[in-house]
């Protein structure tokens, strides 16, 4: 045990991240036996380029921004332009009516949603999420002293079980995590399961007299196929707070920008806007990027080329059934969440990489063991190129 590095960074040390861990494997693999031989599904690193726009807008704050507003300090809530622009397009997109105070700038949706978990969440205090779940959520509810409360997966549908989500709550649920589309079973909620999950939330704040918050992940809104909606949870229930990042829906996960929305009608909500901004800069991030707060507001009806996912996520699809696999039917996202043919998830990602070099993810790293998620999000050819693998590994389990 270290003398110096703290008893939790130890634990973190310890597990690491699998999915970044098989990521370092599969670039030591195509060294090994060439890119052309390794299929590599383990990261959600967007693979459509950026909409043309943001690169002209970025280039053009540059060249057309005073350099003390552009390269200083604001407030630690943002640029009121990018506040209001943001506000303004949401309106328009969804019919609501924020103003420039409900929008707080952030480092992303991950900066917004532990930004959210900061102003709310007291030690011991328990914070419900439905397996599989983005696998940070833990992490970042347990950095304030929060308790995971899990209520189990419910497949094949993956939709959330009502009955399950009710017996989760209890005195001391204080918010409810939501991610939709899910990552990692590319499930979109639809509107008949958000009101179904108000109802629970508003029935349990009643029973406990406390209000409990959604916090709606959403950095995959616009990630959607078949036409399929996302339902915006703040038309649905009052205490929402949205985290959204620009970060998927414009390809550019490293650009770290996004907004956590805080609407009018949430309980105390002037206090959860003012404590936001203080959020932001106690967590060590001060401001978001300030080029990109000013850069995006200029590019905010572009997006990258979902139709590219489409065609990847049709490919897998006719891979995946021509391997004899069960799966979620991921209706948004760039995911698709796998059936193992056996009930160690860890076993078949051994399997599947070592001897037919696909590399994927296990479930039970989303809380949701005896499945494996496969990152469509890669370049086509190797989907193509993966098919005759992914069905070997299926008749190497009786699945063809």
């Amino acid at each position: 045990m270290s003398k110096v590095i703290s008893t939790e960074m130890e634990r973190l040390l310890a597990t690491g991240s699998t999915l970044r861990a098989m990521f370092e494997e599969g670039k030591k693999m195509r060294r090994e036996f060439g890119a052309e031989n390794v299929y590599d599904f383990s990261l959600g690193n967007p693979s459509t380029p950026a909409p043309p726009e943001l690169n002209e807008a970025m280039k053009e704050v540059i060249d057309t921004t005073d350099s003390m507003m552009l390269h200083g300090y604001m407030s630690n809530a943002g640029y009121e332009i990018s506040r209001e622009a943001i506000a303004e397009d949401l309106n328009k997109r969804f019919g609501t009516n924020f103003a420039m105070q409900n929008v707080t700038m952030t480092v992303g949706a991950a900066n917004a949603l532990v930004v959210a978990l900061k102003i709310l969440i007291n030690p011991g205090d328990e914070v419900v999420v439905f397996a599989p779940f983005f696998l940070e959520y833990r992490n970042y509810i347990a950095d304030f002293g929060g308790v995971t409360a899990v209520v189990p997966p419910n497949p094949p549908t993956f939709l959330p079980d009502m009955d399950a989500f009710a017996a989760t709550i209890n005195e001391k649920t204080r918010a409810v995590i939501i991610d939709n589309p899910n990552n990692p079973t590319g499930v979109v909620y639809d509107e008949e399961t958000i009101k179904a999950m108000a109802k629970v939330m508003e029935e349990a704040e009643a029973k406990y007299g406390r209000p409990i918050f959604l916090i709606s992940d959403e950095p995959y809104r616009e990630i959607v196929y078949d036409g399929v909606e996302v339902p915006f949870l703040t038309h649905y229930y009052k205490n929402t707070l949205v985290c959204y990042s620009y970060s998927k829906s414009m390809s550019v996960p490293g650009e770290r920008i996004g907004y956590l929305l805080i609407p009018d009608e949430a309980e105390e909500s002037e206090r959860i806007i003012a404590a936001s901004s203080i959020g932001v800069r106690v967590l060590g991030c001060v401001n978001a990027p300030s080029l990109q707060q000013l850069a995006i507001i200029k590019v905010l009806d572009k997006r990258t080329d979902v139709s590219v996912y489409a065609k990847n996520r049709k490919a897998l699809m006719d891979a995946m059934d021509a391997g004899g696999f069960e799966y979620a039917n991921p209706q948004g996202t760039f995911y698709m969440f796998v059936k193992t043919p056996i009930e160690d998830d860890h076993e078949f990602v051994r399997k599947a990489k070592d001897e037919f070099h696909v590399l994927c993810s296990a479930g039970a790293a989303f809380d949701c063991p005896g499945y494996v998620r496969f990152a469509y999000c890669v370049d086509h050819d190797m989907i193509v190129r993966a098919a005759p693998a992914i069905k070997a590994l299926g008749h190497a389990y009786g699945l063809n």
